[in-house]
């Protein structure tokens, strides 16, 4: 998919733009952290505030592509952006232990006290960033940072264990692997020679040396210890005194964050949710896109140049909600209606209960209802968070309908807008001591297709406590009540809804060690219902950007998904591959590529079969000078515990450099 396609793309602002490619930014403990800042050419004589963004992904070929379409517009208009490696990536010096650290946030602290006390800035700062920017914006927000006035913060999240890549509703997820897998092939790359010709191996070797498989540690805090609360703002939202513009996507995995900071936080705090995947919203899909750029403008211009752009006033949130369309592994537009809320949980919406029964959703009647998914039930549940512009949504859900159990609510007579987070309530019991749930709520169409609405999770040992689960006693009964993920979502009148619940989910899910059966007994789904809109109730401008990356393409990117299924043995197995291209840099003649393939095996009647082997593969290079990464890792698990493997080798040309495996045994611990 081409990013800028529906750009209006901008090449002559109100002020000249001048890059600074490798600005050296010297920290307390003498570690060197490089930037690359965008700034007006005049800021020395009318400074401007600074923009932040801290990450490890790589400012000169990892982030680039929306750094060009993005940071000179920006900088156009008045302010200075820097793009700073965190140490350890990209062309920073040191050494990175783990996803936000506290040596990340002193860092990002330093970053900030020094642009403050330079003759271009104005001495008010901003911090933005989506995903791991959008965690740390938070995290450093939260530290208060002298001149630190407002952040704007994209697909993150304000706790760590219940809504990052890692568990949900304390049940294990798979992304987890895939997420250490993606960092063991990003970290363990080198700077570019072109920025340091004199110690660009001595780094590259020093950081291979001490590379970390970050799932070791992931998993060796498997409940939610002192280990995830750190970094988890909703420990204490009162810490964060930062204006927070709050943006996500219905296609995101971090569709919770926008309610949550707009429920808790005292600060100034507005949301933005659109239908989008894990990308910028003026250049992310499915459409529409915004002008993302001309809306940060605006909080900026507010909160670090004392312009009065209403941006204060605006609702606090503005939600597009989708309109039913026939599920697809991808859609490259979903039609709806922007409606905005001036108070949030918006005051007019009806929370409708509905029982859970044998007769389905609503409808009244006794409930005792059991179900016993096979292990690889959840073949139509997607990506955690697609990002790929490729076949990564949910499918139409019969497949794994079929082997849940089902209750539907009678056909509707009237549009109905469910929009905010829908909550479940069941009385349940289980025939082994370890089970887990997942919940689907789903748009039935008259001729049976089934769309997902939504979706919420529970390993049922947490089911009193994420910080100490507890075994279950087989046959005896429980409540557990629990949110399914916000959603903005049309059913229209002549649809139904249906409520799924099902005992494997994978591979989104790692499975319980045992197939066990769940009875459920009684239960209540609880819907926020806004008033119907009309027509839509905000817009926004149309999307802008600055000149795109000037590239020369080689392969041109890709993504698959397919499932295949042994007749014979039963066993199924899910291949993913993403291949973002390969291209050269036209300014600076590096060229960058990189391949993932996935494969996640397991049998329907064994859950102790699950095993997920991933793969990457990254190239880059100048001329006749090219390095290449191969991390591949592996994990199983038996009924006590997991087993995991990872091997990570790099060459330099035709030399192998260095040839690192990692092996460890981990306890299951209420998982």
């Amino acid at each position: 998919m081409c990013l800028t396609c529906a750009m209006q793309i901008r090449t002559d602002f109100p002020r000249q733009v001048t890059v600074i490619e490798d600005q050296h930014i010297i920290m307390p403990d003498g570690c060197r952290l490089s930037a690359r800042i965008w700034l007006p050419e005049d800021a020395g004589d009318d400074p401007v505030p600074m923009i932040l963004e801290h990450l490890p992904y790589r400012k000169r070929d990892g982030t680039i592509a929306r750094d060009e379409v993005s940071h000179p517009w920006m900088a156009g208009h008045g302010y200075a952006y820097m793009r700073v490696d965190m140490r350890g990536n990209g062309d920073s010096d040191g050494l990175m232990e783990d996803e936000y650290t506290r040596q990340e946030w002193d860092d990002a602290c330093a970053v900030i006290a020094w642009a403050r006390a330079q003759p271009w800035c104005s001495g008010n700062v901003g911090m933005q960033g989506i995903s791991w920017g959008g965690f740390n914006c938070l995290q450093v927000a939260a530290l208060q940072p002298e001149g630190l006035k407002a952040v704007i913060s994209m697909m993150s999240t304000t706790d760590r264990y219940a809504d990052d890549i890692h568990y949900k509703g304390g049940c294990l997820l798979g992304e987890n692997q895939g997420w250490a897998t993606q960092m063991l092939a990003y970290s363990s790359r080198p700077p570019d020679p072109a920025l340091a010709p004199n110690s660009w191996r001595e780094m590259w070797e020093n950081r291979l040396r001490n590379q970390p498989y970050l799932l070791e540690t992931w998993l060796d805090h498997q409940t939610r210890d002192e280990f995830w609360k750190h970094g988890s703002v909703c420990e204490d939202y009162s810490k964060i005194k930062a204006a927070v513009l709050s943006v996500g996507g219905w296609h995101d995995g971090y569709r919770n964050t926008i309610n949550h900071l707009v429920s808790h936080v005292q600060a100034p705090v507005k949301g933005i949710v659109g239908p989008w995947i894990h990308k910028y919203p003026h250049m992310a899909g499915p459409q529409p896109a915004i002008g993302f750029l001309q809306e940060s403008k605006r909080w900026w211009d507010h909160w670090l140049k004392g312009i009065d752009t209403g941006v204060d006033k605006d609702p606090d949130m503005r939600i597009y909600v989708m309109d039913a369309v026939k599920p697809k592994a991808w859609l490259p537009e979903r039609p709806g209606r922007w409606v905005a809320d001036a108070e949030w949980p918006a005051p007019d919406t009806e929370w409708r209960d509905m029982a859970l029964s044998k007769a389905g959703l609503g409808v009244g009647g006794e409930c005792d209802v059991s179900v016993c998914s096979p292990a690889d039930c959840g073949s139509t549940g997607g990506e955690y968070f697609p990002f790929a512009y490729g076949p990564e949504f949910p499918i139409d859900q019969r497949a794994d309908d079929a082997l849940s159990a089902c209750f539907d609510g009678e056909v509707l007579t009237q549009d109905t807008d469910i929009v905010g987070g829908p909550r479940i309530r069941l009385t349940l019991s289980a025939d082994k001591p370890a089970a887990q749930i997942a919940v689907r709520l789903c748009d039935v169409f008259p001729d049976g297709t089934s769309a997902l609405i939504s979706h919420g999770m529970l390993n049922l040992q947490h089911r009193d406590s994420h910080e100490a689960p507890e075994p279950l006693v087989p046959g005896a009964a429980f409540e557990v009540k629990f949110d399914l993920d916000q959603c903005g979502y049309r059913v229209p009148k002549g649809h139904k809804l249906r409520l799924a619940v099902q005992t494997n989910y994978w591979p989104f899910l790692w499975p319980a060690p045992e197939l066990a059966t769940v009875t459920i007994t009684q239960g209540c789904l609880t819907i926020p219902i806004r008033p119907t809109a009309e027509g839509p109730e905000w817009e926004f401008e149309a999307p802008e950007g600055s000149a795109p990356w000037a590239i020369e393409t080689h392969r041109e990117a890709g993504c698959t998904r397919m499932r295949d299924i042994d007749l014979e043995t039963g066993q199924s197995v899910m291949r993913m591959t993403n291949d973002s291209g390969h291209v050269t840099d036209l300014t600076h003649g590096l060229f960058t590529s990189s391949e993932t393939r996935e494969e996640w095996h397991i049998t329907a009647d064994d859950p102790l079969s699950a095993r997920a082997d991933i793969r990457w593969f990254k190239t880059m290079g100048r001329g006749d000078w090219q390095i290449t990464t191969e991390a591949q890792t592996t994990m199983t698990a038996d009924k006590e515990s997991f087993h995991i493997s990872a091997e990570l080798k790099t060459w330099d040309g035709d030399d192998l450099v260095s040839d690192r495996t990692w092996k460890k045994t981990i306890p299951r611990n209420g998982m």
